[in-house]
């Protein structure tokens, strides 16, 4: 299991008070996080680091916030919530996620689990990202530039993927490249019509778990500069 890293605690003081991130995780909790291993991973993420610096006032707020190119910073309950589906089945070494983003959803995740391999198709947002996690010191992950539809089949299988926008149905490489016992997190619909799935692969196919209803940008094929 990845431990904590120090430079995550310490990062960003002055910026936000301890304070601030606690209301943040009083409200998760009542919101129904429970995994106290990712809250606390919450509460020591500087989150105001991932959004532009005019919106960093707003980084502990429980909301979404825009990050440029149509992409946002999801929600700190959607990103426990999603967080905490993935590991429930137990700790995991190899993930995939697909949309860094930010890079928000990827340094939680790092903290968390042994590797974490994020592919993003707009090549600005992850080298973004790349840096923020440099500077945190977050070393446990390797990035692709590429469609998220496709995954990454070069490293596959996985015990753990995470999708972070919302496809209209679940990507067949996807589940593909899930391994045997592996959980699968992902948004599907469109629009107002999105439910978070939870995809456990099983000896004899796919469990499928409908969750919630959510709202996430959309996964969109091809890649960006």
């Amino acid at each position: 299991m990845r431990r904590r890293h120090d430079d995550l605690l310490h990062s960003g003081i002055g910026m936000t008070s301890q304070r601030t991130r606690e209301r943040l995780i009083q409200r998760l909790c009542e919101e129904g996080l429970s995994s106290a291993p990712v809250l606390e991973v919450i509460r020591r993420t500087p989150r105001h680091l991932f959004v532009d610096e005019a919106l960093a006032h707003r980084a502990y707020e429980d909301t979404a916030l825009p990050i440029g190119h149509n992409q946002t910073i999801s929600q700190p309950y959607m990103v426990g919530r999603m967080t905490e589906l993935l590991l429930a089945g137990g700790p995991l070494d190899k993930v995939l996620e697909i949309g860094t983003g930010s890079g928000y959803q990827t340094a939680v995740l790092a903290q968390l689990v042994e590797r974490v391999f994020s592919v993003e198709r707009i090549q600005t947002l992850q080298e973004r990202a790349k840096e923020r996690l440099l500077e945190l010191k977050v070393r446990n992950v390797v990035f692709r530039w590429g469609d998220g539809w496709e995954g990454w089949p070069a490293l596959a299988p996985y015990n753990g993927i995470m999708v972070t926008a919302a496809a209209p149905d679940v990507p067949p490489a996807l589940l593909e490249q899930l391994a045997p016992g592996g959980r699968l997190v992902i948004p599907v619909g469109s629009g107002d019509e999105q439910q978070l799935l939870l995809i456990v692969r099983e000896a004899d196919g796919f469990r499928r778990h409908v969750l919630e209803t959510v709202r996430f940008v959309p996964l969109l094929q091809g890649s960006l500069f």
